[in-house]
């Protein structure tokens, strides 16, 4: 079915015109690598909260069905290359060609094999053809605006050398900077800078050790705070908080429930605890509470006692796919089989509620209900690092048992003070309304990166809310493609595909920024528009409509599948 193309038209700029298909548009609107932090016409005023967006998730989210060409293509596409990857392994074998991949020296052909060489079939004949997609060397700060350093491969991206020129003022859709956090604004920097000046770059030590800092308990005091809960703990990497503190919370004889789509540190400290771990499809409540019934009835295998403890993990946002956790109907079922609940809110603290308090807050939960609240300083804060927050008992416990708090270095002082601004701007305690009206822009542009996208034929996964916007693009051609022609136009975009994520469901993955402005969405829009066309990657089924004042309140209110 033929599709009439979406046009942009161009976007009002206080008294100026502004043109959205060139790239001009970029210096006379937003100081690059800055928080652009000039008024929109569209954002909420700062004294007022933003519309309640609790109804919002009584409807499903959105994971539309790509149609069935869609995917006999693709797996076509990697019957494919996988033909042809073994033809050319063939031609390595009989020296036609040169096999650039890693490999036992003759001398070592009678020990063990280190490397694998069927397990690299993947690697060297799909990945190493289109490894210029990846691993893009930037060099500047990672804000709305970025410069990517260019570079060439003369053996098919084997090797890359940089040719010394730079692609200037790219629009960053990629990073995680969800609040604009991640800015050289000298103003707003002031404190930092004191603080590298009184402590230093690194503390050397641990903080049970000579690393303690009074400026650490003063987070750990303001974490506590801002999250609700009774006391909080902070550490230098986010990814162990997951996998070094999971480990200190259950064992053996304990029952690890985990959604399927969790994140790789929480499946790393789940099998490194020694707990049973079992899986349940994602944000399914049916599958959660069979796992749960069968927990308390039957008990531990062969001998039938009780689990010591029965720990349900999730995510506030899952970051490959847009969906924001059932929370609410997790929260019952937990209290119902008593168990525990260890949320991971890496996505999602600072990124939704409308004060940035996190999914327990755009619920209107008591956060209290969740046992450990886990979150990363590395996404919406512009720093890193992560922390563990509940009940004064259960830090206490972290504090001496947890690997990562006992043998890991403190956090960086300068770090811990770029932390601990934010936080206060987000809370109002810095004397303005900033932090707000960032979290406020931040709602406005996911909600209309979204819906622009819905209109203009592309199928997305997630939720209304979340600002991480995965575009599905299935093929492993299109995948590539669609990444080399954005940096063209100069859009630096994520694309995400197999093992990372299932072989039929390729996507690039956007993630919207309070410091996207208006103009800068509308030219990503415009471009998205043309290459979506040209490469033929709008599959949805669906039409929605642009004026929303049309919807009702029916589950398939907002669209209307087409035969």
């Amino acid at each position: 079915m033929a599709r009439t193309t979406l046009s942009i038209a161009p976007v009002p700029n206080g008294n100026r015109k502004i043109q959205l298909n060139g790239n001009h548009f970029k210096s006379a609107i937003c100081k690059k690598n800055g928080y652009h932090n000039k008024a929109q016409k569209n954002i909420t005023s700062h004294g007022a909260s933003p519309p309640c967006s609790k109804q919002r998730f009584q409807r499903p989210e959105s994971f539309e069905q790509a149609p069935m060409y869609v995917a006999v293509m693709t797996y076509l596409g990697f019957g494919i290359v996988t033909l042809f990857g073994y033809f050319r392994d063939f031609l390595r074998a009989v020296g036609l060609e040169k096999c650039h991949i890693a490999r036992e020296r003759e001398e070592q052909k009678d020990f063990v094999p280190l490397y694998q060489d069927f397990e690299n079939f993947y690697t060297r004949n799909l990945y190493m053809r289109v490894r210029d997609s990846w691993n893009r060397p930037i060099c500047s700060l990672p804000g709305p605006l970025f410069d990517v350093m260019e570079r060439v491969s003369p053996d098919h991206n084997w090797t890359f050398s940089l040719t010394g020129k730079t692609i200037d003022n790219v629009i960053n859709m990629g990073s995680y900077n969800y609040l604009g956090f991640a800015e050289n604004n000298a103003d707003f920097l002031k404190t930092v800078e004191d603080i590298t000046q009184q402590y230093g770059l690194g503390v050397c030590s641990t903080r049970q050790e000579m690393g303690n800092l009074a400026i650490h308990e003063e987070l750990e005091q303001l974490v506590a705070t801002f999250l609700g809960v009774e006391s909080s703990m902070i550490l230098g990497m986010g990814f162990a908080t997951n996998s070094m503190n999971i480990p200190a919370l259950v064992g053996k004889g304990c029952l690890i429930l985990s959604d399927e789509l969790n994140h790789t540190s929480l499946i790393l400290g789940a099998r490194l605890s020694g707990a049973t771990i079992r899986v349940f499809k994602h944000n399914n409540m049916q599958s959660l509470e069979r796992l749960l019934r069968e927990a308390v009835c039957t008990g531990q295998p062969r001998t039938h006692r009780p689990w010591k403890k029965i720990m349900i993990i999730v995510e506030g946002i899952y970051s490959m796919e847009g969906s924001v956790v059932r929370l609410p109907d997790i929260v019952a079922l937990k209290k119902k089989y008593k168990a525990y609940l260890y949320l991971d809110e890496a996505h999602s603290i600072g990124a939704v509620g409308p004060t940035g308090r996190g999914v327990t807050e755009l619920f209107g939960l008591d956060p209290s209900d969740i046992d450990v609240m886990m979150g990363t300083f590395t996404k919406s804060f512009g720093a890193a690092g992560g922390y563990i927050a509940g009940k004064k008992e259960l830090v206490d416990y972290l504090r001496s048992y947890s690997h990562s708090a006992v043998y890991s270095s403190a956090m960086s002082p300068p770090v811990t003070e770029q932390i601990l601004r934010a936080m206060k701007c987000i809370m109002g305690l810095d004397g303005t309304t900033i932090g707000l009206a960032r979290v406020q822009q931040l709602a406005e542009n996911t909600h209309y990166f979204r819906s622009r996208l819905q209109e203009m034929g592309f199928i997305i996964y997630g939720n209304d809310d979340s600002p991480v916007v995965p575009i599905l693009l299935y093929m492993p051609g299109k995948v590539v493609a669609f990444s080399r022609a954005m940096l063209k136009r100069k859009i630096g975009v994520v694309v995400v595909g197999f093992p990372a994520t299932p072989i039929t469901e390729a996507r690039a993955r956007f993630c919207l920024s309070a410091a996207h402005t208006k103009a800068m969405l509308d030219q990503v829009l415009f471009d998205l528009n043309e290459v979506g066309d040209d490469l033929c990657l709008k599959f949805s089924r669906r039409i929605f409509s642009p004026r929303p004042q049309q919807h009702n309140n029916n589950d398939d209110a907002d669209s209307q599948i087409i035969d």
